[in-house]
C-alpha cells in the first residue's frame, strides 16, 4: 500500500512539469543534432534529458535536495560513459566529441528540470543551441584557414601505395625525400593494400609544414613507375 500513500497530486503535477520541460528542452537540442544527421539525434537527446530528470526528480521525492545533489553527481558520471560511446577515431581524427558534449549538456538540462529549475533548464538549452548553431559559421571560417602555420597543432601524414616487390625501394625514396625537406618521420607503418599492394604511411614529426612543398613531394612520388598513389593529409585531433 506504500505506492498508494506516495501518490500526491501536487507532487505528480510537479513531476509532470519537470519531465515535460526535460522532454521539450531535450527535443530542441536533439532536433538540431538530428537535422545535421549526427550520431546522437532527437530521440537520444530527449531520452538523456528525460532520464536525468527522472533520477533527480525521484531523488527529490525520496531524500530531498541533499540527496538530489548526490544523484546529480552520479548522473554526470553516467552520461560521461554514454558520451564516450559516440566518440570514434578514424585515421588520426577523433570524431564525435561535439556529439558527446551535447549529450552531456542534455543530461545537465534534464537534471535542472528534474530539480525544478525549469527556467534555468530553458536558459541552458538556449546556450547549448547557440554553441551548436551560432558558433558554427565561426568554426567553418577558422577551418578554411591554411594549416601551415606555426600555431597549428596537426598530424601530417604522407601515404604512398606501391606493390610488395618495390616496397623497400619506395620506402627508401620516401625517407630520403622527407629528409631533404627537413621533415623527419615520427612513425613509419606499412599496411596491406589490395591483393599484392602495400600502403606506406609516414607520420611526420613536424606539426607545421609547407603545403606547397608537400604537394610537390607527393606529385613527384606519384610519377614514379612503381607508385600507384601518393597523397598527404593534415588531420587535427579535435
Amino acid at each position: 500500500m506504500q505506492a498508494f500513500e506516495n501518490i500526491s497530486t501536487p507532487d505528480l503535477m510537479d513531476s509532470l512539469l519537470s519531465l515535460s520541460a526535460a522532454f521539450v528542452f531535450g527535443a530542441l537540442i536533439g532536433f538540431e543534432r538530428q537535422y545535421r544527421q549526427r550520431t546522437a539525434g532527437l530521440r537520444t537527446n530527449v531520452l538523456v534529458a528525460v532520464g536525468a530528470a527522472i533520477f533527480v526528480d525521484m531523488a527529490n521525492r525520496l531524500t530531498g535536495s541533499s540527496g538530489a545533489v548526490h544523484v546529480v553527481a552520479y548522473v554526470v558520471s553516467g552520461i560521461g560513459f554514454l558520451g564516450a560511446g559516440v566518440i570514434m577515431r578514424e585515421e588520426g581524427n577523433v570524431r564525435g566529441l561535439n556529439t558527446a558534449a551535447t549529450l552531456w549538456c542534455s543530461g545537465a538540462v534534464g537534471a535542472c528540470a528534474g530539480a525544478d529549475l525549469v527556467v534555468q533548464a530553458g536558459i541552458a538549452t538556449l546556450f547549448v543551441l547557440a554553441a551548436n548553431t551560432l558558433l558554427r559559421p565561426i568554426v567553418n571560417q577558422i577551418n578554411r584557414l591554411p594549416l601551415d602555420v606555426q600555431s597549428a597543432e596537426v598530424t601530417n601524414t604522407v601515404y604512398v601505395v606501391t606493390d610488395g616487390v618495390h616496397q623497400k625501394e619506395v620506402l627508401a625514396i620516401l625517407e630520403k625525400s622527407l629528409e631533404a625537406l627537413h621533415y623527419p618521420t615520427n612513425d613509419l607503418e606499412v599496411y596491406a593494400f589490395g591483393e599484392e599492394g602495400v600502403k606506406i604511411q609516414a607520420t611526420l614529426v613536424a606539426i607545421a609544414v609547407d603545403g606547397s612543398a608537400m604537394d610537390r613531394l607527393v606529385k613527384q612520388l606519384g610519377e614514379l613507375p612503381m607508385v600507384s598513389q601518393a597523397y598527404w593529409s593534415a588531420s587535427t585531433t579535435e
